[in-house]
């Protein structure tokens, strides 16, 4: 099996003859009926309107879907055509993901950090006939660009009013008008469409974050949709329809499409809409409000929350400092026994410690009726596993990507260790090349192709493995664990192979003043690194030069009177403060050739606006060597031209 690279082709679905991946193959409609059927009067989608929560049930979400199934029909919107869709999470989104896919018509969401030459770039790549945008922001961009979408039909917004003199060459719609656009157009028209749809079709596109290039179009089946949630479903014990979910993350990602849209229609779970300010320092205060008993969090989010703990906690003294230590030392010992290996024993302490400290903490985040608390989509650090830990928070590490439906290796309770990937998901196959080290891997879950791309499809799809692009291995339990990147693998000019992420691990774990660090070295004689402060983000979410908390502190602690970036860069104590921790860092180094030799302040901290992260946070090295190539060369003395 080598994949498709057209939309309108079937991949082939391997069914085995026993086991989980013998699941009769299913479309993405098959399973929303059903749920429909089982669970119609009950909520679906809970959002926040006037300050006060209200719900869509199943029946009225599926209904929706199907007006905006309509509506693309009479525009014209034929089978294997694309709709794109760009806006913070909302019931919309969902309305237009799921009436797209009944419609037979294949969805791409877009990050709503993208400029419009982003936009474009995809919707022009995908020939999207329809794009839904959330307000007047997202809709400004694609006025812009529209007469360069050949392709384009019509422009849709949910939020805000349309704007009635401007010049566009396609006709813009608020969402409720657009919903009637279909009313004339017959239930079986619908209905038919559905029936033509196969297990193994493309519904949905996730455009790749683009770290080394244009971002590539993974197309993903309703089979590895239906099949990869049911696999999950089935790993996890005690999950039923009585779950509670919160949906905040990017929609464009595959693991929010998964664990907000998929997942929940399975089982008839209710999903609750977080709003846009739940990533601006307000989702602690709705899960309060929600009580999750499903939560999925990037490392970003659980850092974040741990920053601002540990804040809070360096304000208390005396008995309740005394007493909160305790408690946190029973946490980590309760955390120590329950991973794999272990006997899993709560001794009386961890109890007592529960009762008194960590159930209060546990509540005051909104997490005490949590089951599962998970991460992925980028690596976690142990420090900030270790720190949830000890509250009796266990947080378990996801391992998957886009080309393999979100998931392949998941740690669970009794099957966990602190530092791995997990173990893989049931019904799949994993293996380790035996010359690059390489995680492959293949099963139902992996994705079709990339859209329009043959080369790179080939490239990474080789008979029916998926070419993971990490590099790790299997201890001696069977848990996975990843040991770095092979496009991000530093060759030093002596041939020394070097994974970058586990010495700025390192090195951030010795320097909590320090926001990001990136080891350079390729093609270099010794290692450095290029550093940012911690700093205060600005509502738009862009960094600003005051230096935040964390470094305040720090700077108290060496003596220095810096309160920006700018005076920390130029101050000798803080220049002293990181050559101690790269010294304590270069003293656990495996060898000479992965220390750290000399290393660069940069002007700002990374950020998604500034270029140097993906949507998804990850590091576009290459970006940052290009911005700061200049001072890269000055820190070696050389250039590589």
């Amino acid at each position: 099996m080598s994949g498709v690279w057209e939309a309108d082709k079937i991949a082939d679905i391997i069914v085995q003859s026993d086991g989980i991946a013998a699941r009769k193959p299913a479309t993405v409609m098959e399973i929303f009926k059903k749920t429909v059927e089982k669970r119609g009067a009950a909520r679906a989608l809970s959002f926040k309107k006037d300050g006060k929560w209200v719900s869509y049930t199943w029946k009225q979400y599926y209904a929706n879907c199907m007006f905006f199934a309509k509506a693309l029909i009479k525009l014209g919107v034929e089978m294997h055509d694309s709709v794109n869709i760009i806006g913070h999470n909302a019931p919309e989104w969902f309305f237009t993901n799921n009436g797209t896919i009944a419609a037979g018509a294949i969805i791409a969401g877009i990050y709503t950090t993208n400029g419009p030459e982003a936009c474009q770039y995809i919707s022009e790549h995908c020939k999207a006939k329809v794009v839904v945008v959330e307000n007047r922001e997202h809709l400004d961009k694609y006025i812009l660009i529209a007469d360069q979408l050949p392709h384009l039909k019509a422009l849709v917004m949910w939020s805000g009013e349309v704007p009635q003199h401007v010049t566009c060459p396609v006709p813009i719609y608020k969402f409720k008008d657009f919903l009637k656009l279909g009313e004339g157009v017959d239930d079986s028209v619908v209905e038919a469409r559905i029936q033509q749809q196969l297990p193994g079709h493309c519904c949905t596109l996730i455009y790749t974050s683009g770290t080394t290039g244009p971002p590539k179009a993974v197309m993903i089946s309703h089979d590895n949709l239906t099949w990869t949630s049911y696999t999950v479903l089935d790993t996890l014990y005690g999950v039923d329809e009585n779950e509670r979910s919160v949906s905040f993350l990017p929609l464009s990602h595959v693991a929010a499409q998964l664990l907000d849209i998929h997942v929940p229609m399975h089982i008839g779970s209710e999903v609750y809409f977080a709003g846009p300010e739940a990533l601006k320092g307000a989702l602690v205060e709705i899960l309060k409000e929600i009580r999750p008993t499903f939560f999925f969090g990037v490392p970003r989010v659980w850092e974040k929350v741990m920053e601002k703990m540990r804040e809070i906690g360096a304000k208390t003294t005396g008995f309740k400092k005394t007493l909160a230590t305790w408690a946190k030392e029973k946490g980590a010992e309760k955390t120590e026994r329950a991973q794999f290996g272990a006997d899993g024993r709560k001794s009386l302490s961890f109890r007592l410690a529960n009762k008194i400290v960590l159930s209060k903490v546990k509540d005051a985040l909104g997490l005490d009726q949590c089951k599962y608390c998970f991460t992925g989509a980028a690596p976690i650090s142990t420090e900030c596993i270790s720190f949830f830990g000890s509250l009796d928070i266990p947080i378990y590490e996801i391992f998957g990507q886009s080309e393999c439906t979100g998931p392949h290796s998941i740690n669970l309770p009794g099957k966990w260790k602190i530092g791995s990937i997990g173990n893989p998901l049931p019904g799949t196959r994993t293996r380790i090349d035996q010359v690059t080290g390489e995680i492959q891997y293949a099963g139902r879950h992996i994705f079709m192709g990339y859209l329009n791309n043959e080369a790179s499809t080939k490239d990474t799809l080789r008979e029916g493995w998926l070419c993971s692009g990490d590099v790790g291995q299997f201890d001696e339990d069977g848990f996975l664990r990843i040991t770095g990147r092979i496009k991000e693998l530093i060759i030093t000019a002596g041939g020394e192979n070097i994974p970058p992420v586990l010495i700025e691990d390192s090195l951030k774990a010795e320097l909590p003043a320090l926001s990001n660090i990136m080891v350079i070295g390729d093609k270099r004689k010794y290692l450095t690194f290029a550093c940012t402060f911690r700093v205060v983000m600005d509502d738009n979410g862009a960094p600003t030069d005051k230096l935040d908390k964390t470094v305040l502190k720090v700077a108290e602690e060496i003596g220095s009177t810096a309160r920006t970036v700018a005076e920390a860069a130029a101050c000798e104590k803080f220049k002293k403060y990181i050559e101690a921790g790269m010294k304590r860092s270069n003293e656990r180094s495996t060898s000479r050739a992965q220390r750290v030799q000399k290393f660069i302040v940069l002007p700002r901290d990374f950020s998604i606006a500034g270029g140097e992260l993906t949507p998804t946070l990850k590091l576009k090295r290459a970006v940052v060597v290009k911005m700061y190539t200049p001072e890269i060369d000055e820190m070696y003395g050389e250039s590589l031209e």
